[in-house]
């Protein structure tokens, strides 16, 4: 299994996407899983899933947005677990607008939780790797989770993908200030997904329109390579960006 062993925090593990990483990672033998959301009862709700699949987890909940408040939090998920092997970056917010329309108050919430909160748990997470950094074996493996629309024109929704650009030139920073210290960091670009949300905002027919498939991802199908770049199969790979967008984007 090739989460055997592994301790592995996941931010905006508490709904979506991030719930369903959790689930496919206890079926992968990850040893436990910090649930960090600022949200805590979808934390729980999520804990209780990954108990009833067998796993083992733990809530805690964050806000992202400020420095010491995600610090905390990662610091509080290394005290449950002892460790934080990987760390998945899940969190955003999708406030839609036209581009001509966004508000500075938009803006603002965009930057504080996909940039900042992005930064402030990488540089959290880098700080406790580089403690088990040898030079040699793989100290830690982050995985941002970005988005296609860093890569294309996203006039209905600029600001989001605007920070999706920008977490992905945080990716290659990062990368390339701690390969010295085996801490591997890349970031995974899906395109549009069928979670809950996406159906209940009605954009599912929308997404599978767009897409040369002709559907949306169902979630399983992006975690299988979030798994590969967290797990210990990955020990060679960083900076890169792995996009998986049934052919929206070709890279």
């Amino acid at each position: 299994m090739e989460m055997q062993g592994l301790n592995v925090a996941i931010v905006g593990g508490g709904s979506g996407f991030g719930r369903e990483i959790a689930l496919m990672m206890v079926a992968q033998g990850v040893e436990a899983l910090a649930i960090i959301d600022n949200n805590v009862d979808g934390a729980n709700e999520t804990v209780a899933l990954v108990e009833k699949a067998g796993g083992t987890a733990h809530a805690i909940e964050a806000d992202i947005a400020t420095k010491e408040r995600a610090h905390d939090g990662f610091d509080q998920a290394v005290a449950a677990m002892g460790r934080v092997d990987s760390l998945i970056n899940c969190a955003a917010v999708y406030p839609r607008a036209p581009l001509l329309e966004i508000t500075d108050e938009q803006w603002d919430l965009e930057n504080a939780i996909n940039i900042k909160g992005t930064y402030h748990m990488c540089v959290a997470a880098i700080m406790h790797m580089k403690t088990r950094a040898n030079g040699k074996d793989i100290a830690g493996r982050i995985v941002n989770i970005t988005s296609v629309d860093a890569f294309k024109a996203h006039p209905q929704n600029a600001h989001y993908a605007a920070t999706k650009a920008a977490v992905v030139s945080l990716t290659r920073s990062f990368a390339a200030n701690v390969a010295a210290d085996q801490i591997l960091v890349n970031s995974v670009a899906p395109a549009g997904m069928a979670t809950e949300k996406a159906r209940s905002l009605g954009f599912l027919q929308e997404l599978a329109a767009a897409n040369p498939l002709g559907r949306a991802a169902e979630p399983r199908e992006i975690a299988e390579w979030v798994l590969i770049a967290a797990s210990n199969r990955n020990t060679y790979m960083t900076g890169e960006q792995i996009i998986v967008s049934g052919g929206y984007v070709y890279a």
